[in-house]
């Protein structure tokens, strides 16, 4: 079952020991938004994956940030969220991994409300159960089966 949180109220998350941010929820407005903003449609059409990642991340996280706790300047000085300050952050590689962790890959995706398919493991018909019994997989068959009758 899906569960709804009517409430879209902001929640904090942690993205690195000491430093969390809080973020509006991700909501379709907010992922429309972010598709057409100025910076991710800047991005060049031979740009790679990364590159398009990083934009689109940014941008989201321009306009998902509300605040945050533990990040300052280089003095040790708190500052307050701007567009520069969080593109800066997320240029840090472990926050900008955990920025897709917890709030970009939860928000897509419904797993943790079990709303998808459980995954096969790898390889052809990895999930799949044997129908026919094999008395003895090492031996040849004894003749070849038969023609299906058509009808």
């Amino acid at each position: 079952m899906l569960t709804l949180d009517l409430t879209n109220a902001p929640r904090w998350h942690d993205l690195a020991p000491g430093v969390r941010v809080q973020l509006r929820p991700l909501t379709t407005a907010l992922m429309v938004a972010t598709r057409s903003d100025a910076a991710v449609e800047a991005v060049p059409d031979e740009a790679s994956d990364e590159e398009r990642a990083v934009a689109f991340a940014k941008a989201l996280a321009r306009r998902a940030v509300l605040g945050w706790e533990g990040i300052g300047d280089t003095d040790g000085n708190p500052i307050d969220p701007s567009s520069e300050a969080i593109d800066a952050l997320l240029d840090v590689w472990p926050i900008f991994e955990a920025f897709q962790l917890t709030y970009v890959s939860k928000g897509l995706l419904l797993e943790q409300e079990k709303n998808a398919s459980a995954l096969s493991p790898n390889g052809p018909s990895a999930g799949a159960s044997a129908t026919a019994r094999v008395a003895n997989p090492a031996e040849p068959a004894h003749k070849p089966a038969r023609t299906a009758r058509r009808g």
